[in-house]
């Protein structure tokens, strides 16, 4: 049995982290949930920006779509949603089969949006409301300014994958404004089982930002310790009362998702964040090239400890190193929305570009 397989036994759904057309016109998507267990997919501007600006296959669409008068953001969403839709029918039986709780696609709205609540909570509902696909979720930074819009959009009906979040206190931020939505919805007499949401953690990058500034014993080992105090609030929060009236008027758990899981450090086993992060009721989305490594040679020991384990005196050690990781969870959210305006910036600026040399031609 591969270890692809094993995971999703004991309860952890294997996503993965990129779409492309090629993917879907190949039939490696197809592939990778037949035989790798992959039961979702995630997307972001990065991967948009590579998948667009690598290939020709988008020429034909991109050329329609400049013919009508589309530019810009625009024509990015219908490249997108053409992708995104091809990719949700194959993952449409599993949805179902799980009742809505599995078998998503992610699509973000625009970072430039980041800390902008009204526009970010319009855009959602119309991206939602032009794809019409009850297996998509809509991917809002949980910046200060997009936990109102979280809660807005739940309340809505818009299914929600909360991006950018870095420690326990951000997801718990995430949690807090998912069952929010949930009790407006609740109050207003409308059904809780209509929507879902997912909360993502970006493991990797804390390793990457203490690299060089820790002794040799805590590399690679933050971004593990944060997913371990995070997995303690995501256990307390389920067991809340709280969370249970909810649950028991319907509402589906928002379940935590480990993103940013490709090994960074090249010294690291290309499958750390992994092995190190199987725990039931989750999600890991995680890289193509991270999936087929973890099928080839994958191994997981130890499951998450619900009560975080060893993660309180590791982030003790990261403290008596000089990390300071409440202030270092604020800076890589913010650095992760920088990072995500100048890829969709890029992305645009490709499609321009592509959209000129095809109307010449």
């Amino acid at each position: 049995m591969k270890a692809t397989q094993k995971l999703h036994d004991l309860g952890q759904s294997l996503w993965v982290d990129n779409i492309s057309r090629q993917m879907l016109d190949e039939g490696l998507l197809e592939k990778y949930i037949r035989d790798y267990s992959v039961t979702g997919l995630t997307s972001n501007p990065t991967i948009f920006d590579h998948a667009i600006a690598k290939s020709h296959r988008y020429d034909e669409s991109i050329a329609a779509g400049v013919s009508r008068g589309l530019e810009g953001e625009a024509l990015f969403f219908e490249l997108a949603m053409e992708d995104l839709r091809r990719a949700a029918d194959l993952f449409r039986p599993i949805y179902d089969s799980t009742k809505g709780l599995d078998g998503q696609v992610s699509l973000e709205v625009s970072p430039l949006l980041a800390y902008e609540t009204d526009r970010t909570l319009k855009e959602a509902k119309r991206i939602y409301g032009a794809m019409d696909c009850p297996n998509l979720l809509i991917k809002i930074p949980g910046t200060k300014e997009g936990l109102p819009a979280i809660a807005g959009s739940i309340a809505d009906g818009v299914s929600v994958n909360v991006t950018l979040l870095f420690s326990a206190h951000q997801y718990a931020a995430a949690a807090d404004a998912y069952m929010n939505g949930l009790e407006r919805r609740k109050a207003a007499g409308l059904p809780l089982d209509a929507v879902s949401s997912v909360a993502s953690i970006f493991i990797s990058r804390w390793d990457k930002a203490t690299t060089g500034k820790v002794p040799a014993r805590l590399q690679n080992k933050l971004g593990i310790a944060v997913a371990k105090q995070a997995y303690r609030a995501y256990c307390e929060i389920l067991a809340s009362d709280r969370w249970r009236s909810l649950e028991k008027s319907g509402a589906k758990p928002q379940r935590l998702l480990w993103a940013s899981t490709g090994t960074k450090d090249p010294k690291a086993s290309d499958i750390l964040y992994v092995r190190s992060l199987a725990a039931p009721k989750t999600i890991n989305t995680m890289p193509e090239e991270t999936l087929l490594a973890f099928a080839d040679h994958g191994e997981f020991g130890e499951l998450l400890p619900a009560d975080g384990g060893d993660a309180a005196t590791l982030l003790a050690e990261f403290r008596e190193a000089g990390i300071d990781d409440h202030a270092l969870a604020e800076q890589l959210q913010r650095d992760g929305a920088d990072s995500f305006i100048a890829s969709w910036k890029d992305l645009l600026r490709s499609i321009a570009e592509r959209g000129t040399l095809l109307q010449r031609a």
